[in-house]
Parts: structure tokens; C-alpha cells; sequence
């Protein structure tokens, strides 16, 4: 199957998943599993490999759903899996050491008790310019959860700020590799501080649309998490009594700042292109496993320094027990990613993206936005999507350097609309902030919504604006 059959197919696949794990209860593991079975079968992937053999002698082998089910399952965890494990067991530390209190009462006093939440949104969306949005997520979430109980606030409202401050620099502003991957594909890999720029401004308006969404949203769901407001101020008194001494501020920080700081040099590095054995060196060092890896080592040293090294097993079996279910529904959602990646419906895209040149500035984000519906993947998207548009842009109007940023800019926020199910952000954001699916869907799901939208409506104000001033 292909063309627009293959696109209504995938349409209701996607609403009778929603269904089965919002209405029916089933599982999101089994639902999400069994749609990406019923579409891959659907979308013509074969029931086992077939191997074809060409007039040269040329072997090439199609992947049967089998396969392919097993691909997707087996890359989510290699991608996100082991930084899941050891960014939940730094938070379960700093829970069971204090820090996770030390950094929400440094974060508090930052900001004021009044405004939690654009504390949360304004720290995710520094610590995801380096970081990926999933590992940011479950790095900060600890001090999330402890500025609810310090200030009270909606844990919700403050789940939703988080995860729309991580996101939208997540898909704007290098040195995540989707942006930088656009930059290159669109000419503009020497140009990237021309990127950062226009990314941090079209930053602006979807960080306040996340702001006064997930304060709406907060006073609406509540999650299985939320404390008795009324009893927060003496729980959070209690809890100080109970450590009797909360580390310092430098100790509660290391174990997330750390890693941030040696993700960041590694993306460097690659800008860079550093060679030789410090490259090889940062570049190790910088990657998310080994980062994070390190982290745990600085959160086991606050451990040991507040006496409670005892505990690490304990905690360690702990942590597994409660990501144990995340990292299984997160892969059925990268399965399901898979399955459409196999299908023939990014060629169909591909094949009639001619359609769509009408739309000038809107191209980028529609397109980006119905490969990042159908796949999953935010980083996907923003690649697939610049890859098309590379002999595309003189076509569409975009003849200058700002112009090739703006429509970066514009492939990000395409990208951020929506996260749902098949999106291992969703799973993160959605449990690690206590809620069920159908609370995912109405915060998660709305909120990447709105604030992709409001992305693109940046974009396209400051395309009118620089194009006025003569320079785009």
C-alpha cells in the first residue's frame, strides 16, 4: 500500500491506538504493539525477509514485519535505554541524599516561590541545547518533583513547563545533532552561530505559549503524584528534619551538572571537528551513556559523603523496578516508528513535496510536522525533512543565508508537532511525571501542539520582518 491509502491507514491506526489505551485500558505496550503489527501489515511489509537477486548478482534483502518489529524494539533501547537507567538513578540519589531539595530551594531562590514554573522551563531549555530533550527530562525531573513539594505548585504545570523548555531548544538551537543536521544539509554548516541566533528567537514565543499553557493545564489534570497542597509547607519540613542536613549546593549540582557540561564538550568538539586523541577523547566523554555514567559515580560520592552508601543497592534495585516499565513502552514506541519507516509513506512524501512549494515558509514546518506525526522521532523529522529541501530552496524563494536559517527554524517547529505514542518523549514526560496515557494526551500532546504552532508563527513573523529589512 501506498499514496494516500497508506496515509488514512496510518490516521486510523494512530486513533484506534489512542483508543485502545485511553478508552479500553489496554496496555500501552500491547496496543502500541499490536497497531505497528496490523500497519506493517497493512502497509505491505512482507511477512518474512525476502531476498531479491539483480542481473549483476547483486543480493538485496527487503526485512519481513518481524524483522522489523525487532529492529525498532532493539534500537530504542540501544539509543535511549542505559540513559534512562543511570539518569533515574542519579535522581533516585539526589532524592535519597537531599539534593534533589538543595537544587530546588537554589532554583526557588533564583527565581522567586511565585514562579516555579518558568524556573523549570527556562532551566530545561538550557540544559536540552546540549542535551538530549528524553535525557534532560529524567536528569531534571528529581528537582521538579522537589520544587512541588517546596513551593506547592502544580506538579502537572511544572511537568509541562520542563518538558516544553527541553523540547524547544531541543529542535532549534545547535548542538543537538537535529539542528546541526538541517544546518548542514541547507548549506549553512559554516554558519551555525547564524542558526543558534535565529533558533533562540524562535525560541521566544513558544516558551511563553508553554508557560501559559501548562499554568492552564495545571489547574485541570492532576497527576498520581501530586501532594496535599494544603500539608506541602510541613511535608517539605518534615523532610528537612528527616536528612538532618542537606548537602551543599556544589555536591547536589555535580551529578547533573557534570554530565550537561561534558555532553556540551563533546557536541563542541564534533562543531569543531577536532581531531586526534582529545577529540577521540571528548567525543567519548561526551556521549550521553558515559556522561551520565559519570554522574552516577558523583552522585555515589554525595551518597557516601551523608553516610548513606549502604543504600545504593537498595536504591539501584529500586530505580530498575520503576524504569523497567518505561523502557518497554518505549520501545513498543519506537517499534511502531520502525514499522512506518519501512513503509513506503516518507517516499511518498518525498515524491510529491512539489505540492506543497506554494506554501513558502509553512513547507518546512507542514512537512517536518507529518513526518514527526508518523515517526516519532523529532531528530528524524528535522533530517528527513532538510534532506528533501536541499535542492528545493532556490524553488521556494529561499535565496539567502537567513533565509536557509529561517527554514531550519521553521523544520523545528514542525518537528516539536505533536508527540504522542509512537514518541519516546511522550513515555518519558508522561510517566517520569506521573500521569496515564490520556493525561499524556491532553498535556504532552496539546502542549507540543500549541507550542509548535507558536514556533512556526515566530518563524514566519520574523520572515516578514527580515524580509522588510532586505535580508531575507
Amino acid at each position: 500500500m501506498t499514496g494516500i491509502p497508506l496515509i488514512v491507514a496510518f490516521v486510523i491506526a494512530i486513533a484506534v491506538m489512542i483508543v485502545m489505551i485511553s478508552k479500553f485500558k489496554i496496555h500501552p505496550f500491547i496496543s502500541i504493539m499490536l497497531v505497528a503489527l496490523v500497519l506493517g501489515l497493512v502497509a505491505g511489509i512482507p511477512l518474512a525477509d525476502v531476498t531479491t537477486v539483480a542481473a549483476d548478482g547483486t543480493k538485496t534483502t527487503t526485512p519481513g514485519i518481524a524483522t522489523v518489529i525487532g529492529q525498532g524494539f532493539s534500537s530504542t533501547f540501544t539509543s535511549i535505554g542505559i540513559v534512562i537507567i543511570l539518569g533515574a538513578l542519579v535522581g533516585s540519589i539526589l532524592e535519597a541524599t537531599g539534593g534533589a531539595l538543595k537544587l530546588a530551594d537554589m532554583m526557588v531562590r533564583l527565581v522567586g516561590k511565585k514562579h516555579p514554573e518558568l524556573a523549570v522551563e527556562l532551566m530545561g531549555w538550557i540544559v536540552s541545547i546540549p542535551v538530549f530533550c528524553d535525557s534532560g527530562f529524567v536528569i531534571l525531573n528529581p528537582i521538579r518533583k522537589a520544587i512541588v513539594q517546596r513551593t506547592g505548585a502544580s506538579s502537572v504545570m511544572l511537568s509541562v513547563a520542563l518538558a516544553c523548555g527541553l523540547y524547544t531548544s531541543h529542535v532549534f538551537i545547535p548542538p543537538t545533532p537535529g539542528p546541526i543536521a538541517a544546518a548542514g544539509s541547507l548549506g549553512l554548516g559554516d554558519n551555525l552561530l547564524l542558526v543558534m541566533g535565529i533558533g533562540a528567537l524562535a525560541s521566544i514565543l513558544p516558551l511563553v505559549a508553554g508557560i501559559v499553557y501548562a499554568r492552564f493545564i495545571g489547574k485541570r489534570v492532576k497527576s498520581s503524584d501530586e501532594a496535599d497542597q494544603g500539608e506541602t509547607t510541613k511535608t517539605y519540613e518534615e523532610l528537612i528534619a528527616e536528612y538532618g542536613k542537606l548537602p551543599s549546593g556544589w555536591m547536589a549540582l555535580a551529578p547533573i551538572l557534570v554530565p550537561i557540561l561534558l555532553m556540551a564538550l563533546g557536541s563542541v568538539a564534533s562543531m569543531a571537528k577536532w581531531t586526534g586523541f582529545g577529540a577521540q577523547l571528548c567525543a567519548f566523554l561526551g556521549a550521553p551513556m558515559i556522561s551520565l555514567a559519570v554522574g552516577v559515580v558523583f552522585a555515589v560520592i554525595e551518597l557516601g559523603s551523608m553516610g548513606r552508601i549502604d543504600q545504593f543497592y537498595k536504591l539501584t534495585e529500586e530505580t530498575l523496578k520503576t524504569v523497567g516499565p518505561i523502557l518497554f513502552i518505549t520501545a513498543a514506541g519506537g517499534v511502531l516508528g520502525k514499522v512506518i519507516a519501512a513503509s513506503d509513506m516518507v517516499n511518498f512524501i518525498k515524491s510529491n513535496a512539489s505540492t506543497f512549494e506554494t506554501l513558502g515558509i509553512f513547507f518546512p514546518f507542514l512537512l517536518a510536522a507529518i513526518l514527526k506525526t508518523a515517526q516519532g522521532s523529532s531528530t528524524v523529522a528535522i533530517t528527513t525533512t532538510a534532506g528533501i529541501l536541499s535542492s528545493l530552496l532556490i524553488p521556494l524563494g529561499f535565496t539567502t543565508p537567513v533565509d536557509a536559517a529561517l527554514v531550519v527554524a521553521a523544520i523545528g517547529a514542525g518537528a516539536m508537532t505533536v508527540s504522542h505514542a509512537n514518541d519516546s518523549y511522550f513515555w518519558v514526560v508522561t510517566n517520569f511525571g506521573a500521569m496515564t496515557p490520556d493525561q499524556g494526551y491532553r498535556t504532552q500532546t496539546v502542549a507540543t501542539g500549541i507550542i509548535g504552532v507558536a514556533g512556526i508563527i515566530g518563524v514566519w513573523i520574523m520572515y516578514l520582518i527580515f524580509g522588510a529589512m532586505g535580508i531575507a
